[in-house]
């Protein structure tokens, strides 16, 4: 099969945007020098052996010697001259940018590699590589520029570059040109290599287009002028075996045009000195992500290349484990922080049993003693020894060789990136090869009739885990292929059962498959023969090893193919830089999700349109947009939760997105908000100023009514010297007049570049601390404080036989203890994309879920003192615990096989909750000495968006922070209360003790003198916000413990307690007292 390749648009602009550039410039031909042929040496001399020498010859353009090479003649072509001048370079490049609605460059960039340095900004995807060899055949036809060098930053990408340049080139001599007619030249392409200098001579000699491939990795190691590598010093010495020359100067004498393909990847100053050595005539630069912005001339981000249909559309499949177990001791080492004030710290994952009885994974800091046994809520899998060693934790590079790690007094060490003890790993791997082939196989069958062949991708981080050998080196499946095997054939099985075949053929050929002939990997290969884990360059994600890349380029069309049996493939992630394959319609990566490859790199590999089996491209030329999202479709299959990889995805895709010129309409302006600091202080006591949607109707119409703003949106040249004057404002509503300062301050930061400290996300302001402030020494509140800052102790008795004869039948008829189970949801892209969704995640809409049980022993082996444990979590004796677990049904005591921390948690719970019915009646509360410190309102720090909360004015602090509507709603009521002289939220510490749990109520309210009310201090609960994880009955009678102790007791010295659901009820309440 070979590829057929469609001319589109983009392709077509983004080559004109850069050969635009050089309009005016003329052209000439084949500009000829005298080459330095150097010193003829005897033939038959060896050449020197050198490291790093790659070759594929199946896959690359032909090497050997042109026709016409004649190493006597001293004939050479260079590129001709660049004779525009900076100022006219700056004017093409502005015109460029403003038909393509880019922000124009102020002026040219300051220090390129070359006369000029161009961006090109392509989505993944898209076909970069086509693009700027269809930029080089413009080139030559318009300039005649001819000498070309191809910077790639990984043996991957050189690979697929030079292939694709062979793949190409008869589709560029045909018809390549506009679809019709092509160029009737062809690229003369070859990889550098410094064994093979003679081939510099033909790049020098020949008149044709010549282009030089060069990976990183050389180019890093070749340019250091002087350096100690042999391949510096082999481009930089005057060699014997290549005429007494100095190939450095072979190459820059042709004044080649330097292409950066993912310049980003290549490095800093080093690389960019060893640029210049070559002596560039310019530098472009192509990539998805930019991160040293130069003069930018054409873009086409992510969400250009979606909504124009260029790349395939993403479905996710995110998974989630429920009622995890805390049996195993999971732990996975996330990262080491090293600061310069203190000792290194280590991030680490861990399991946690939530005040729920929940087991949760959260992730926290831990120093030098800390114990993961009390950080987890003493789960008993940390119990022995999990605690960190003197000096055992040791970052990046302290030891030769060593990435960081963590070691415990138990002896165990924990690497980075490891994971120790995830007995809910082989659970996952499976569920995901499972929902991958269920995926597969509703995809295939879609697009069988179509004749697209339907690839799944998996990649994983170690060979062993697909591919074993045993003593005689024979290759044995390894685990995650057994799992496939096995899964395969029961998806199968279940997808046919009881269907016939439609007519199209798909069911029947699918009876004929077999999971053991469908799948195969490609990794990289030892002297052996033997499959190997790809090694990786420290700093680097991606591998070099050149067998792997031999392997997936050689099989990439035959993978296509119908006839192949392979459906799955398997590889290494370092080796997925080399999978670009465009009928890859399902990626699943096998291993624990983490921060060091984004989303967005995770995803790329499969989102190039498809081609059928005659190799046609699937794109919006041949299909209906319906039909068009319907077969390009990427299905990813993440490694976690469906909110998280969706979450990610969409902040990796928004933090790429280019800068578009401001469109002045009415969202701009109901997206601004202009802070009060910004207008000046005879304007401060407006507060900051917002646009409702009517309001920036207004502000647009007037200013389209005086052309200060054109179709586009833009501002016009009048507006740039007029500014808002009098006859703007004048059409303005007298509702807005006074908001003018703000509507001119915004529209001049347009002009000046400075907008986004007025729109959108930057409007996040953090509230940095939230001391107390003067309403705290009003005599109002210091009185109330003093009548309920004190604390107390309890004391109460019941009977404890009734307590277990209650705690036994509430278990017998309420206890559930949930078993291990997953839960898989799907969500999708929206069919087109916007920015505000990208920022708010709402680019992607969640489709639907579905949940499985796992059989699975729970207990892991882990031993349990289960008296011990339920008599501490229901704060009962040991005796008393145990005659209840006597008394119990036994499929209820059966339970705790099923989930041992919740078993115990929600038993524990329920006992409470009955205590809590009996002890109520026989409270009895006691102040005790001590108080709290006004500190409590402070402590912890604060650092939370304003729009998180409420400034208030009577309030003991600035800020208040609602848990809810029905709190912000109470806090502004109290505000605006006349009777109200003052108030707090009260903190989470300051408690009060109970039976059944130390319970913080919310507020704390003083009254006026003279509001007329008989009762001025009142502590206040506001309902609708408990947490949803307890039981009514616990928190019911924590409130009646409070009661008793204000209102009964009277132990606060006449300041009472009340519940409320919103100011109006607190204050007929307080009537009711009168």
């Amino acid at each position: 099969m070979q590829f057929k390749f469609s001319q589109y648009q983009y392709q077509t602009d983004a080559a004109d945007a850069v050969c635009d550039v050089f309009d005016g410039q003329p052209l000439q031909d084949g500009v000829s020098y005298i080459r330095d042929t150097g010193i003829r040496k005897p033939l038959f001399q060896e050449p020197e052996p050198v490291q790093d020498s790659f070759d594929i010859a199946e896959l690359r353009p032909s090497q050997e010697s042109l026709d016409y090479f004649d190493a006597d003649d001293d004939t050479g072509y260079r590129n001709a001259d660049l004779l525009l001048d900076a100022e006219r370079l700056l004017a093409n490049v502005r015109n460029v940018q403003r038909r393509r609605n880019l922000e124009e460059s102020p002026r040219l960039y300051t220090d390129p590699a070359g006369a000029v340095e161009l961006d090109v900004e392509m989505e993944t995807g898209t076909g970069k590589t086509f693009v700027y060899t269809k930029t080089m055949f413009e080139l030559n036809r318009r300039y005649g520029w001819s000498k070309f060098i191809i910077v790639v930053p990984s043996i991957a990408i050189r690979e697929c570059v030079a292939k694709s340049l062979d793949m190409t080139n008869d589709y560029f001599y045909t018809s390549g040109r506009d679809g019709n007619e092509g160029y009737g030249k062809k690229l003369h392409s070859f990889i550098y290599e410094s064994s093979n200098l003679n081939r510099l001579d033909e790049f020098a000699q020949s008149p044709d287009i010549q282009v030089m491939i060069i990976n990183m990795q050389a180019f890093n190691t070749s340019m250091k002028e002087n350096g100690r590598s042999k391949d510096a010093r082999i481009i930089f010495s005057e060699r014997d075996d290549f005429g007494s020359r100095r190939p450095i100067d072979v190459i820059s004498a042709t004044h080649p045009i330097m292409i950066l393909d993912e310049p980003q990847k290549m490095g800093g100053k080093a690389t960019q000195a060893g640029i210049r050595l070559f002596r560039p005539l310019f530098t472009l630069n192509y990539s998805a992500t930019h991160k040293t912005r130069h003069d930018l001339v054409y873009a086409l981000d992510a969400l250009d290349a979606y909504n124009q249909r260029l790349v395939k559309r993403i479905e996710v499949k995110g998974f989630e484990l429920n009622n995890m177990r805390g049996t195993d001791g999971y732990l996975y080492l996330q990262d080491i922080i090293v600061s310069k004030n203190k000792a290194p710290q280590a991030r680490i994952e861990y399991k946690k049993l939530s005040a729920s009885g929940k087991v949760v994974t959260t992730s926290g800091l831990f120093d030098e003693g800390d114990d993961i046994y009390t950080s987890s809520g003493e789960l008993e899998a940390y119990r022995d020894g999990w605690r960190i060693a003197p000096d055992g934790i040791v970052p990046d590079g302290m030891e030769p060789g060593q990435t960081g790690y963590v070691r415990f007094m138990n002896g165990e060490t924990l690497g980075k990136g490891q994971i120790l003890n995830d007995g809910s790993e082989a659970d996952m791997r499976r569920i995901q090869i499972r929902e991958t082939i269920l995926s597969h196989l509703h995809k295939e069958e879609h697009l069988w009739a179509r004749g697209i062949k339907c690839l799944s991708l998996f990649f994983i981080d170690e060979v062993a885990k697909y591919r074993r050998y045993d003593d005689a080196g024979e290759p044995l499946n390894g685990e995650y292929a057994d799992m496939f095997e096995q899964e395969y054939d029961r998806c199968v099985h279940d997808f046919i059962e009881n269907r016939l075949d439609d007519g199209s053929g798909y069911l029947d050929w699918l009876r004929t498959t077999h999971g053991r002939y469908v799948h195969k990997g490609y990794f990289s290969i030892d002297k052996h023969g033997h499959s190997i884990d790809s090694k990786v360059k420290r700093g680097s994600e991606d591998s070099d090893d050149i067998s792997a890349y031999d392997l997936i380029l050689k099989n990439k069309e035959r993978l296509l193919s119908f006839e192949e049996p392979t459906r799955f493939i398997f590889s290494h992630s370092a080796l997925r830089e080399g999978w670009d394959n465009p009928n890859v319609f399902q990626i699943c990566t096998l291993k624990h999700s983490d921060n060091e490859v984004g989303k967005r790199q995770e995803v790329g590999r499969g989102l190039r349109l498809c081609v059928n089996r005659e190799g046609i491209r699937q794109d919006r030329n041949l299909l209906s947009d319906a039909d068009f999202l319907d077969v390009n479709l990427l299905t990813v299959i993440a490694s976690e939760s469906y909110e998280k990889f969706a979450e990610s995805l969409q902040k990796d895709i928004e933090t790429d997105l280019r800068d578009r010129p401001l469109v002045i309409d009415d969202a701009f302006f109901t997206k601004t908000r202009v802070p009060a600091d910004k207008l000046g202080p005879e304007h401060a006591y407006l507060g900051d100023m917002s646009f409702s949607k009517d309001e920036a109707h207004d502000i647009v119409y007037a200013l389209t009514v005086n052309r200060l703003i054109d179709r586009d949106g833009k501002l016009t040249d009048k507006y740039k010297e007029d500014r808002l004057g009098k006859d703007t404002v004048e059409l303005l509503p007298e509702s807005l007049q006074k908001k003018v300062p703000a509507i001119r301050l915004v529209l001049d930061s347009v002009v000046e570049g400075t907008t986004k400290m007025f729109i959108g996300n930057a409007l996040k302001r953090k509230v940095h601390g939230n001391p107390l402030n003067g309403n705290w020494q009003k005599k109002e509140f210091q009185e109330l404080w003093k009548r309920i800052n004190h604390k107390y102790a309890y004391t109460v008795s019941f009977n404890d036989d009734e307590l277990v004869k209650n705690a036994v039948k509430a278990i017998d008829e309420r206890l559930v203890v949930s078993k291990l189970s997953y839960t898989v949801t799907r969500g999708i892209q929206k069919e087109n994309a916007s920015r505000d969704e990208l920022a708010d995640r709402t680019h992607f809409h969640r489709n639907d879920s579905h949940t499985g049980d796992l059989d699975v022993d729970a207990s892991n082996g882990v031993k349990y003192d289960l008296l011990g444990e339920i008599a501490q979590a229901a704060t009962i004796t040991r005796r008393c615990a145990a005659h209840i677990l006597k008394g119990i049904r036994p499929d209820k005591f059966l339970m705790f096989r099923d989930n041992p921390e919740q078993f115990i948690a929600r038993v524990g719970r329920l006992i409470v909750q009955e205590k809590a019915n009996m002890v109520v009646d026989h409270i009895c509360y006691d102040r005790i000495e001590g108080g709290y410190d006004s500190s409590i309102f402070t402590k912890g720090g604060n650092n939370r968006d304003e729009a998180e909360g409420y400034q208030a004015s009577k309030c003991v602090q600035d800020w208040v922070f609602p848990d809810g509507k029905i709190e912000n709603d109470f806090a502004r009521d109290l505000d605006s209360a006349a009777e109200v002289a003052v108030y707090a939220k009260l903190p989470r510490g300051f408690q009060i003790p109970t039976p059944v749990g130390n319970y913080a109520p919310d507020w704390a309210v003083a009254f006026r003198d003279d509001s007329g009310l008989k009762h001025l201090f009142f502590v206040a609960e506001t309902k609708g916000t408990l947490d949803s994880f307890e039981l009514r009955g616990i928190e019911d009678s924590k409130i009646a413990c409070a009661k008793r102790l204000f209102n009964e007791l009277n132990l606060a010295d006449g300041a009472h307690y009340e519940q409320a659901t919103t100011y109006q009820t607190l204050l007929d309440e307080v009537k009711a007292l009168q």
